[in-house]
């Protein structure tokens, strides 16, 4: 992998763990606002779409650039819509980018001892 797919994981995982954070306090704002009369649903919903969309658009450019199986592919994505999912996508995906980053350093070493 190039510097530009290890940036590309970079971005997903950067937006992966708000994503969730957003998601999980959305949930409970949902919860407040039947219990109590607190109501951050619109706010929190605000918040949460504009994370899910960018990370939905971080995952179709990292999947483009890493040429992921449609499984792998569909296993971030999942995780993306399950609660606490977004951690583990992030988790997932600093192994890949920090494997990437090595590998480029390796190849761009490679080049110059050739």
């Amino acid at each position: 992998m190039d510097l530009k797919t290890a940036s590309s994981l970079h971005r997903l995982r950067l937006v992966s763990a708000p994503e969730a954070v957003s998601f999980l306090l959305l949930l409970v704002c949902s919860v407040l606002k039947r219990t109590t009369d607190f109501n951050a649903v619109p706010v929190m919903g605000a918040v949460h779409g504009v994370l899910f969309v960018l990370y939905v658009l971080f995952w179709l450019d990292a999947w483009n650039r890493t040429k992921w199986s449609l499984g792998t592919a569909a296993v971030y994505f999942l995780l993306s819509v399950v609660p606490f999912g977004g951690f583990f996508a992030d988790r997932k995906l600093k192994a890949e980018a920090d494997s990437a980053v090595i590998a480029s350093r390796a190849k761009a070493a490679e080049g110059v001892n050739a």
